[in-house]
């Protein structure tokens, strides 16, 4: 039985949007004057209006159009986040191209495969280096211009950003008079965007979403949230990720400020010098942020213990914080002035709404936050979906869950608990590939297969449980979920990362990266003698110490998820590394071919195990 809203729509209308132009006419129907911050050269915050924001877009389209770039047409986006990139987006929008997002930390022949696939014409560029990537294929491709943003005049071929919208704040409509008219015709069915899959489990796909696709999921995603005039916003999550691009989309329909965001190490500094209202982070980032927190406490036996106390205070009035209700008893004051506070600040101090997706959020960081005074709102989408099917909003919330459907979606479990969608959200299909795209619908092509084991509540909020492909079966038949028990395993301040293995074998196993930061700082505590990273991880104390974390996620499991041995590694899994996507989920299948060698231990007596 399908289970849907209260009245499930199939068109945006009753909201206004109709197309991805849209969402950029509201944004610039509003006259604001920092609707954009972004950073100068020197490190300073620095406005963008509305009006000057329109300009940029009309004159970019014109430039665009001058080239010869037709309705249809790709034009690639290699770039950090930066207002360059709204601006191109925006920009190949309005005239009906199809932008192509490309991760800036691709390799050049990984970049030179989608620019291949995609037959995108134009590539726009952050940064001499992203340049000269771009430079070293570019004969394998159909590019016919390269854009860079950066001020970089001695460049062989490229095209400088900042000259094609000269002067465009200033010229009026002499650029592209009948730009409105042009981007007010585009159909919610005409193509908007391709943006690639990063590719957990196989080769990337280009995934295309209409204009009508991108409008629907803004419309009722935003419902509910209780956006103001004065909010703000870092963006610093990938624009080339579906997630980020889609927060921008809904914050820029919303009247919210943007800062510009371009990395995640300068991350901390941009909270405390923006301050930003609304926070919104792939899980990794808040299991960073507690890590860091209980790190640092460890330092100090009184900060430690200071530490402790007060989220165990919290924990007494979780359910209060949970239904966004301030505790008023004079412990719970105490522990917000000596130490929660302090956690509110590393957000900047200002934040009042806090969201989580991209991946599962595991029970024991939203906890760990609840307890902090901190509400996580955890949704719940694919890049297929435009993204998001469920979200928790702050009236509709239950910890643990992803919220409930948006009203435009309908959701039933298949016969092994896979959840099925459709809606107007839903995307067109893979580019070039027709078979991996009626693959994944349902025979009658009415329902999408998400991929993801789901359950819902009573009350309708949904749960995910794990990724279909992910399940790892024993040679019993058992089936175990190892997202959540990873999950568990990271709520730890030592654990960094865990794998767990053991897909048609007896028992399970799991790799873990460690937190080398909070290993150091505990084997420093404890005199272990080494930190050099190889002997560190084989020291008996430290191994000993993993077990325990092992152990004691292992109580709380069924005998045949317990995960029976474990390596640690020497390596941090991370972005560039290899090991981790651009959203900061785990590649499992290159962690299983990177650490074979280790798996095939955890197994080589196999046949006499009976443990």
């Amino acid at each position: 039985m399908p289970i849907a809203a209260e009245h499930p729509v199939s068109h945006p209308t009753s909201f206004g949007l109709l197309s991805a132009n849209d969402i950029f006419f509201r944004l610039t129907g509003d006259p604001r004057e920092n609707a954009i911050l972004y950073q100068d050269g020197e490190g300073f915050w620095r406005p963008l209006s509305t009006s000057q924001i329109y300009a940029r877009v009309r004159a970019l389209a014109g430039i665009f159009l001058s080239w010869g770039i037709k309705k249809g047409d790709r034009i690639a986006i290699l770039a950090e986040n930066r207002w360059e990139w709204a601006t191109t987006d925006f920009a190949a929008l309005a005239i009906g191209a199809v932008d192509v997002p490309v991760y800036p930390t691709l390799t050049a022949d990984q970049t030179a495969e989608l620019l291949v696939d995609s037959g995108s014409r134009i590539a726009v560029v952050s940064t001499r280096e992203q340049y000269a990537k771009v430079a070293a294929i570019r004969s394998r491709t159909l590019l016919e211009r390269i854009i860079v943003m950066d001020e970089v005049p001695d460049l062989v071929d490229a095209i400088g950003f900042s000259a094609l919208v000269t002067n465009a704040d200033n010229d009026g409509k002499q650029r592209f008079p009948d730009f409105d008219d042009r981007a007010r015709s585009i159909q919610p069915d005409d193509l908007a965007t391709i943006i690639y899959t990063s590719g957990t489990t196989g080769e990337p796909k280009g995934v295309m979403l209409t204009h009508g696709n991108i409008a629907a999921n803004v419309s009722y995603s935003t419902v509910g949230i209780g956006f103001r005039s004065d909010d703000s916003s870092l963006s610093f999550l990938p624009l080339s990720h579906i997630t980020a691009r889609h927060l921008d989309y809904a914050l820029f329909a919303q009247g919210v400020t943007i800062a510009y965001c371009s990395s995640f190490d300068k991350l901390p500094v941009a909270m405390i010098s923006v301050k930003p209202t609304i926070f919104v982070a792939v899980p990794r980032v808040y299991e960073k942020i507690r890590q860091e927190v209980e790190r640092r406490a460890s330092l100090s036996p009184i900060k430690k213990r200071l530490l402790r106390w007060a989220i165990a205070t919290g924990h007494k009035h979780r359910q209060s914080i949970l239904a966004d209700t301030l505790p008023k008893s004079a412990m719970w004051r105490l522990a917000a002035k000596l130490v929660l506070t302090k956690i509110h600040a590393a957000f900047g101090g200002r934040a009042r709404i806090f969201i989580a997706g991209g991946a599962p959020l595991g029970v024991e960081t939203a906890g760990w936050f609840a307890d902090a005074g901190i509400r996580i709102l955890e949704g719940y989408g694919l890049t297929e979906t435009s993204p998001v099917i469920a979200l928790n909003k702050p009236r509709v919330y239950r910890m643990g869950s992803v919220g409930k459907p948006l009203p435009n979606f309908e959701c039933k479990l298949a016969s092994d608990n896979e959840l099925l969608v459709r809606g107007p959200a839903v995307f067109r299909g893979y580019w070039g590939k027709p078979r991996e795209t009626a693959a994944n619908f349902t025979p009658d092509g009415e329902w999408f297969h998400t991929g993801d084991i789901a359950r819902f509540d009573e009350d309708g909020f949904l749960y995910i449980t794990d990724r279909k492909k992910e399940l790892i079966k024993t040679s019993g038949g058992k089936l175990i979920a190892p997202q959540p028990i990873e999950n568990k395993l990271k709520a730890n301040v030592l654990v960094g990362q865990a794998a767990m293995v053991g897909d048609r074998h007896k028992f399970a196993s799991v790799l873990i990266s460690p937190n080398f930061a909070a290993l150091e700082a505990w084997a420093k505590e404890r005199r272990v003698g080494t930190l050099e990273r190889r002997a560190l991880i084989e020291s008996p104390a430290v191994i000993a110490e993993y077990q325990a974390i092992i152990d004691e996620v292992n109580a709380g499991l069924a005998n045949f998820e317990t995960m029976k041995r474990f390596k640690l590694v020497p390596e941090e899994w991370s972005l560039e590394g290899g090991e981790l996507t651009p959203s900061l989920k785990m590649k499992r299948r290159v962690i299983a071919e990177r650490y074979a060698a280790e798996i095939a231990k955890f197994y080589s007596d196999e046949s006499a195990f009976h443990g």
